[in-house]
């Protein structure tokens, strides 16, 4: 366990450069006391490791060292494997680069995990697109990710309403959700998400900016996830519907069980429950008709009615 950790260690110095003894602690999960034993040991099995005081200190290795260790398992290892199928290497142009680095990779390991490798790959294959392909077209996306790589504004068309406004970004990160791909960006002091196949122009500025210290990507998308799911329409009712297709209910799109209780009916529960919008509600519910019907409010049940009749009245003869 402790090998473990020290080479962990060894691989993030290597990786980040400088650390502080707070910043390893928490990486490993240990105390600050286990770090500084913890280089002691490294330092004493002869790898060139420095410690700095002051304000701006912290752990580094000797400059230019590297370890040839990959301390690879071989549950890592196939968690690699599993990125091979995924097609966000396609779309940024990485996919020779990634395989050639996969073959370099397996050809490093030892037999037998070569043979677990390959053991893998033989029995599982993620394809992460789904059944309906989304037709975006990226054809920025190129150019927005060389401004992220060189730091550079940059300026893009994007609609607003009806119109289109042109607007000077500093690309800070690129996000692939599912196959759709947005540009998180920071315009006239706020961040902001663009979506790429939405971009109608885009030209790289000569004109460099301070990426901020403390941005985060992923943290930054988590919670603009979070804070544009909680802006989002909400419409409660109460439903009637047959216990077996409760779990079925359950994963519809748009369709939030809070509660369920059961009925007088054999069979049957009432459940409390979140749409998006009566119109998305209406929708669903006929999906499952016979097997569900609206208890409440009042006016959901119009609704449904209502798209009865319109359909009734299609095949009257």
């Amino acid at each position: 366990m402790r090998a473990e950790r020290l080479l962990t260690l060894l691989l993030c110095l290597q990786h980040h450069g400088k650390m502080t003894t707070r910043q390893l602690a928490e990486k490993v999960e240990v105390s600050e006391r286990t770090i500084a034993r913890d280089m002691e040991a490294l330092s004493a099995a002869g790898i060139p490791v420095f410690a700095f005081r002051g304000a701006f200190g912290g752990w580094s290795l000797s400059e230019g060292y590297r370890t040839n260790l990959t301390g690879l398992k071989i549950e890592e290892i196939q968690s690699l494997l599993l990125m091979n199928s995924s097609g966000i290497m396609n779309d940024l142009g990485l996919r020779s680069n990634f395989d050639t680095a996969l073959l370099k990779l397996l050809a490093s390991l030892p037999p037998s995990l070569q043979r677990d490798a390959e053991f893998m790959r033989e029995r599982i294959h993620v394809d992460g697109a789904g059944w309906h392909q989304s037709q975006e077209a990226f054809p920025y996306l190129g150019i927005v990710q060389e401004a992220i790589w060189n730091e550079k504004k940059l300026m893009i068309e994007y609609p607003k309403n009806t119109t289109k406004t042109e607007r000077l970004v500093e690309s800070l990160g690129l996000v692939a959700k599912a196959s759709i791909w947005y540009l998180v960006a920071r315009t006239n002091g706020e961040m902001r998400s663009f979506r790429i196949s939405r971009i109608d122009s885009a030209r790289i500025m000569d004109i460099s900016f301070t990426r901020p210290n403390d941005f985060q990507l992923a943290t930054y998308w988590e919670q603009s996830t979070q804070a544009f799911q909680a802006t989002l329409p909400y419409y409660p009712a109460i439903v009637k519907i047959q216990e077996h297709l409760l779990p079925q209910f359950q994963q519809a799109r748009y369709v939030k069980v809070k509660e369920t209780w059961p009925t007088a009916d054999s069979g049957w529960l009432l459940a409390s429950v979140d749409f998006h919008t009566i119109e998305s509600a209406c929708e669903i519910i006929l999906s499952y008709s016979p097997y569900l019907k609206v208890d409440e409010p009042y006016d959901l049940q119009l609704a449904v009615l209502s798209r009865l009749q319109d359909s009734l009245a299609m095949y009257e003869i």
